[in-house]
């Protein structure tokens, strides 16, 4: 389906973002459309009070600087309160109930809860007793946020999705497991460069190969042969690589030779933060064709866009 063709209604009958497998391709459009419409508001000095007398809940489990700014300044320009929750493993393992913990907090006029570093089991345990938004904004398995970030910067850099060649290099996680998901459900063409070490979960390439075929190589240059936009990840958030491992995924750096093999206009992203000379080069990271500051700005319309449609 071509996002240029869709006419959207700016509403979706979704609850709860946990990952995007759980959204239909109009879903998709809907968000993108609406971050569209944030952003242009933005630009504008528009007012938009959408979350007035609303407040949002931050339970992060892990640190954050770019999403946790993005949620608490578009919240205030939403016209909500943000506040944040402590959260530990001690607490739940102490006996906190999620059930009682989203009814009583739903209670004191929380509109949405966002979460960061919830297992995925206990986000559906939450999602399942909450009467109020569930938002991921990133955990082991999914970061639905960044590509919905990344979506909309590529629809607003190349001027489509649909047969837009995107190609992941590096070591998989949650970014490159959500990543994959959108942009073979918006009709783009995907390809994955990773170590066998280091590879997509395969019950993640295998769900998103429901919506089309991923080709799938060890191989970087063969992966990024003709891409449109050429997508790696950070090596080092939260932990060390041995040198060993460092040696595994040398071969696999975006750097200005494999950007060769990719289309001359070729896009760079990465979610940041980056550790340059590592994943990828000085050179290609802050290059013209280097889309990363683009996407960290996306992340507050996003944000907005999402806390929009989703709080009822």
């Amino acid at each position: 389906m071509d996002i240029n063709r869709y006419s959207p209604s700016y509403g979706i009958n979704q609850k709860h973002m946990t990952k995007l497998a759980d959204y239909s391709i109009e879903e998709l459009f809907e968000l993108l459309y609406a971050t569209k419409a944030m952003k242009a508001k933005f630009a504008a000095h528009e007012s938009t009070n959408i979350l007035q007398g609303v407040t949002v809940a931050l339970l992060f489990a892990d640190t954050s600087l770019r999403m946790r700014s993005a949620l608490e300044i578009g919240i205030r320009q939403l016209g909500g309160t943000c506040v944040s929750l402590p959260y530990s493993q001690k607490d739940m393992q102490a006996g906190e109930n999620i059930q009682d913990i989203v009814n009583v907090i739903s209670r004191y006029g929380v509109g949405a809860l966002v979460t960061r570093d919830i297992a995925q089991k206990e986000l559906e345990a939450f999602c399942a007793a909450s009467s109020i938004s569930i938002i991921n904004s990133n955990n082991d398995d999914y970061n639905p946020l960044q590509t919905l970030s990344d979506l909309y910067t590529i629809w607003e850099k190349k001027g489509k999705l649909e047969g837009i060649k995107l190609s992941y290099v590096g070591k998989g996680g949650s970014t490159a497991a959500s990543l994959i998901m959108g942009a073979i459900k918006c009709g783009m063409e995907v390809s994955v460069a990773a170590p066998a070490e280091f590879g997509i979960k395969s019950e993640h390439i295998t769900r998103a190969e429901q919506y089309g075929k991923i080709f799938i190589t060890d191989n970087p240059a063969e992966a990024v042969r003709d891409a449109d936009v050429v997508y790696t990840d950070g090596y080092l958030y939260h932990t060390p690589l041995t040198t060993q491992e460092r040696e595994i995924l040398q071969p696999y750096q975006i750097n200005n030779t494999l950007m060769g093999f990719a289309k001359h206009n070729a896009a760079f992203m990465h979610p940041l933060p980056a550790t340059r000379g590592l994943e990828v080069s000085e050179d290609v990271i802050d290059g013209k064709n280097s889309l990363v500051l683009d996407q960290g700005e996306n992340r507050l319309h996003v944000v907005k866009a999402v806390l929009a449609l989703l709080i009822k």
